[in-house]
């Protein structure tokens, strides 16, 4: 079944980005777009979604605007049941702690990979959290030890160390041969460990081993 996202953000080629790499995503299904807070709040009225991606700094619009936090808690309040993913520029520590503690569930600053936020919205769709690269190197540099960061999926202790020697460069038969193990064990427990981090190619692999410290 198809994850529904909506889409909210006014610049056109960030949209056209982001929906030229879901539309790639079988698993993904965009079924609406704004290109501010009041035209999204009027979308989500009338479009049930799962997923909802937001810049957090959209123009603001109508007698009352909704600035980026307001903007997070209403969606919470009026739609529970959406998983919000936030992109942003921003890196101010105080204002990333907001983000989260205002109710989205996963943060990516815009300049990473349109892989990585693909990874990030079929992590919202099964609850869970997902945090880019920078965002996770600019909360540890902050000392911003919070549950957002230990909310990352089981893996085994072999397929976890797979991963890593994966995202450090080495081919399949390179680990087999490094851990002296079948070059078939090896292939399963990536293939396991992918199917359990929500990834379905070696860039989105490689995407998580970067925003989770695994590199």
């Amino acid at each position: 079944m198809k994850l529904r996202v909506v889409l909210a953000d006014d610049h056109p080629f960030v949209l056209l980005g982001i929906r030229a790499t879901f539309n790639t995503d079988e698993s993904l299904n965009i079924v609406g777009e704004a290109v501010n807070a009041t035209a999204l709040i009027s979308l989500l009225s009338t479009t049930p979604c799962d997923v909802l991606v937001t810049d957090f700094a959209m123009p603001e619009q109508g007698p009352q605007p909704e600035d980026g936090l307001r903007l997070i808690r209403r969606v919470c309040r009026d739609w529970p049941a959406i998983r919000i993913v936030v992109l942003t520029s921003m890196s101010n520590v105080a204002i990333l702690r907001s983000i989260l503690n205002a109710g989205a569930l996963s943060l990516l600053n815009k300049v990473e990979s349109m892989d990585e936020l693909a990874a990030a919205v079929r992590f919202a769709g099964v609850g869970r959290r997902y945090l880019s690269t920078s965002i996770v190197a600019a909360l540890a540099v902050a000392g911003a030890e919070t549950d957002a960061l230990a909310e990352g999926p089981r893996l085994s202790p072999r397929e976890l160390e797979v991963v890593r020697m994966f995202a450090s460069g080495m081919s399949i038969t390179e680990i087999a041969r490094e851990l002296d193990r079948d070059v078939r064990t090896i292939s399963r427990q990536k293939r396991d460990a992918m199917s359990k981090l929500g990834v379905r190619n070696d860039p989105g692999l490689f995407a998580f081993a970067r925003a989770h410290g695994l590199t």
